[in-house]
This record gives C-alpha cells, sequence and structure tokens, in this order.
C-alpha cells in the first residue's frame, strides 16, 4: 500500500469524509492532545511509538493519517512506521496549526480539556529564556554567555536534523503527560475496534 507523504488540510478533509477506514493518529503529547485534537483522533505521542514499534506495525490496519502541531514529529512518526515495514502513513502538511488556521473541526478544551501550550511554543519560551538569562548573567559573569551560544547551536542542530532534544524532554514533563497513555486502548482503535471491545462497522 503507498499513499502520498503528505496531505493539504483540504486534502485531509476530503480523504477522512471519503474513506471511513482513515484513522487521524496524532502523536502530540497527551496535554496538547487534551487542549485541541482532531475529532475521532487517536493519540499515540512520538515518545510511545519505538516501545509499541512492533504491535502498531502489526495491528495498524488501514490508512494512518498522522498528525502534530507543525508536522516535525508526524514526519519523524511516518519514518519510524516506514522503517518498521508499515507502508501507507500520511502526513498532515502544516499539522494542527494549518488544520486550525482553515478552520477544520476540533475537539478538545472546549469539551472540558485543559488548555496547554503546544510543545514548540514551550520550546521557545524555554530557549528564549535562557539566552536572555545568560545574556544577563554574563554582564557579571561573562562566561555565563557561553551558555547563549550553546541553545543558538542546539537550536541550529535541531533545525538541520529535524529533532529537538529540548522539545523531546519537556514531553516528559507532567505538564504534558495529561492522562495516563492507555496503550492497550490505542492499539485496539489502530486494528479497527473501539476501546469498549467492539469493533468499529
Amino acid at each position: 500500500m503507498t499513499s502520498t507523504p503528505s496531505l493539504d488540510v483540504s486534502a485531509a478533509r476530503a480523504l477522512i469524509a471519503a474513506d471511513p477506514d482513515v484513522l487521524v493518529v496524532d502523536v502530540r503529547t497527551p496535554g496538547e492532545y487534551a487542549t485541541c485534537h482532531i475529532p475521532g483522533a487517536v493519540n499515540l505521542p512520538l515518545d510511545q511509538i519505538d516501545a509499541h514499534l512492533n504491535r502498531i506495525v502489526a495491528d495498524a490496519g488501514g490508512q494512518l493519517l498522522l498528525v502534530c502541531q507543525v508536522g516535525g514529529r508526524a514526519a519523524q512518526a511516518r519514518a519510524r512506521l516506514t522503517g518498521a515495514g508499515l507502508e501507507g502513513s500520511t502526513i498532515l502538511a502544516g499539522g494542527m496549526n494549518a488544520w486550525n488556521a482553515a478552520g477544520g473541526p476540533t475537539s478538545g478544551a472546549d469539551d472540558g480539556g485543559r488548555p496547554r501550550w503546544s510543545l514548540e511554543r514551550q520550546v521557545r519560551l524555554v530557549a528564549g529564556s535562557l539566552v536572555s538569562s545568560s545574556v544577563l548573567a554574563g554582564v557579571w559573569w561573562p562566561p555565563a554567555g557561553y551558555l547563549a551560544g550553546f541553545i543558538g547551536a542546539g537550536l541550529t542542530f535541531a533545525a538541520i536534523t529535524d529533532t529537538c532534544a529540548m522539545g523531546m524532554a519537556l514531553a516528559r514533563l507532567p505538564y504534558n503527560r495529561g492522562p495516563r497513555f492507555d496503550a492497550e486502548a490505542t492499539l485496539l482503535r489502530l486494528r479497527g475496534g473501539r476501546p469498549d471491545g467492539r469493533a468499529t462497522s
């Protein structure tokens, strides 16, 4: 099975409407997912994929539409799944940022979820705070300025490799964990079942 690596919002919405077997898989943190997600999406955080990779590949039925905030984490998830032999997954180009900008329907905070900042926004806050505080501290202790250079080098590396160690570290904080990740319920959804144990029609 092959698929287009990425779809824009209009194409993704058309695909979801036309094919009931398409499963939207949100690879953001549980906290981000609880704040805002595409209706019907299942949450499979990126940091859980490796731990359950064999089961995901064995259980996935139908086409997967992978979603994150801007597209980077979804691309990483697709690479891991493809490398393990699961073909046919597709990425939502621009992620939830593009989906929201296009007025796509969402579930989440309006349904009682606690609003949380996206992981990308948290990275900008932490990196910016570290750089500004190290520059300020450098006025009194010049070696502190090296931290700003280290953060800048880390952000450059993150951009070149499309990975982010700071983001992955922040994803593990209680703030981003949200409800406990239920691997069995998620894998059941990937097989085309429902959390109550019954198959979908």
